[in-house]
């Protein structure tokens, strides 16, 4: 009997079950779209209930598709950040507020002039924006304090899934970084940091940390019956999205650097340890792995920004092969529209922290055509990239991943603009590929994450930079750069008045 390991990746806007064989094919997948329900002051909220509900499907309509292939395993990641809290029964209080929620923004100000950004900063490698654990947290409970009063414990949403999956409350070291978790020596929570910003007891709300490929525990039985899969199944730890998709591509050793453009963007690398780290404006995960860290941006200038554009211009019916096409006729530089790509209800994280930060064109005439727009914003979400891609100093080739990097627009646009080759994983599914490398060593069938890295790897495509559109990219780079600089003093009337005006 042919086996497969089934790799779940819980997205922000969609979740899918993808099996691979063990050496790496794509044998059986099945995706869902779960929705993201937005508040006029910023609320990103979801329904932990129907994300779960979601991969069940899923998982079940890939054990469908199996004709009796063995699953030896299932590794989960998902989505991270944000506000996730189940009572004691295991039920969610309340909708999880994710990631993109930016209703804690004037909070996220406040810590700053108190100083606790600065000590959040110190002991856990992150700065402070509006959809950080600690800054929601003590937002939700302000707010809502009856119902936060019911909270037992935290589950990020890869989390979540695995105690639906097997009963066990319990997270990783990446999850966890994004708490009160020290990365500087990964000695576990620290209780001075949740002291210091008077959230002492919210430590008892953080569940175990785990390696994210340490020990499997086994299917339950209520969800072997939910998804088909047979009870005992090895589930594995996992890791945060971000993370597990260096896993996906292979980048799994020190000086590794790989670029994620999906709901958000990313920029990261893994460094032997946090003082090694490139900048202070970044965020840093610890890995399980010794002092190893993964120092990234992620800036929240991702896809969405496309999706947004598609619809308002028009071309919802259109396939992403004919919008790109249009965009190709405005050409580079997009005849001088320069956008700022910064349209996220939480405003920006990466390289700067601004929960503010809007989006907006500059530079349109009567003369600019459609063709300008669109293309315009491909290359703001670019260039969004590039800023993240120098301040951490990169310069080996750019490993990519993530829906937004399917474009062969966009890997050209950041190839010219940096001058360095883009190098495309050509097999989709980054994400729970590297959740599935994870759950190969969980479940002991290797003994290393490299080694089970390269049994699941995916054939590449390169873009190679054009010289002569270098020049004209760099002008059009620092040109967004001043534009921002210049729009950025207004942007909290623009908050203010988007407020009003609800």
């Amino acid at each position: 009997m042919s086996e497969v390991i089934i790799g779940v990746d819980g997205g922000t806007t969609a979740v899918k079950a993808v099996a691979f064989t063990l050496d790496g094919e794509i044998y059986a997948t099945h995706h869902e779209s779960v929705p993201v329900n937005y508040g006029p002051n910023g609320e990103a909220e979801q329904d932990m209930n129907l994300i779960w509900e979601a991969v069940a499907s899923c998982l079940k309509s890939v054990q469908d598709q199996l004709d009796g292939h063995e699953v030896v395993g299932i590794g989960l990641t998902g989505q991270g950040d944000g506000v996730w809290l189940v009572d004691e029964a295991g039920e969610p209080i309340r909708p999880a507020a994710n990631w993109m929620d930016g209703r804690a923004g004037d909070r996220v100000a406040k810590w700053t002039e108190e100083g606790k950004d600065a000590k959040v900063l110190e002991v856990t490698g992150t700065s402070l924006f509006s959809g950080l654990f600690p800054v929601l947290l003590e937002e939700l409970r302000e707010k809502e304090p009856e119902v936060m009063a019911r909270a037992a414990t935290q589950l990020y949403c890869k989390d979540w899934l695995r105690f639906k999956l097997t009963g066990e409350r319990a997270t990783d070291y990446s999850e966890a970084s994004r708490t009160f978790f020290d990365v500087r020596d990964a000695s576990g929570y620290s209780e001075s940091l949740a002291a210091d910003v008077n959230l002492t007891d919210a430590l008892s709300l953080l569940p175990e940390v785990r390696h994210p490929a340490g020990k499997a525990s086994p299917l339950s039985a209520e969800a072997a019956k939910i998804t088909g899969i047979p009870e005992g199944t090895p589930v594995g730890v996992g890791q945060i999205d971000v993370a597990v998709t260096g896993a996906g591509l292979g980048a799994v050793e020190d000086g590794a650097t790989w670029l994620i453009l999906g709901t958000t963007g990313f920029v990261g690398t893994l460094l032997p340890s946090v003082a090694e780290r490139k900048s202070d404006l970044s965020m840093v995960l610890a890995t399980g792995n010794d002092a190893q860290v993964l120092e990234f941006m992620a800036p929240m200038t991702g896809t969405p920004n496309l999706d947004w554009i598609r619809k308002m211009l028009g071309f919802e019916d259109a396939h992403w092969d004919e919008i790109e096409k249009s965009a190709r006729h405005a050409g580079p530089g997009s005849h001088g529209v320069v956008y700022l790509p910064y349209a996220a209800p939480g405003g920006e994280r990466a390289p700067f922290l601004d929960p503010n930060a809007s989006a907006s064109w500059q530079g349109m005439s009567l003369t600019t055509e459609r063709e300008d727009i669109l293309r315009s914003v491909y290359e703001g979400v670019a260039f969004s990239l590039v800023e993240c891609i120098e301040t951490l100093e990169v310069t080996d080739d750019l490993l990519v991943s993530g829906g937004g990097f399917r474009s062969d627009l966009i890997c050209e646009i950041l190839a010219d603009a940096t001058g360095l080759t883009v190098v495309r994983q050509d097999a989709p599914e980054a994400g729970a590929r590297g959740a599935a490398v994870l759950a190969l060593v969980s479940a002991g069938r290797y003994n290393t994450i490299p080694e089970a890295a390269e049994a699941l790897g995916a054939s590449t495509q390169t873009f190679e930079p054009n010289a002569d559109n270098n020049k004209l990219y760099r002008d059009a780079y620092d040109l967004f750069l001043e534009t921002r600089g210049a729009l950025r003093p207004v942007w909290p009337d623009m908050r203010s008045l988007r407020k009003q005006t609800n």
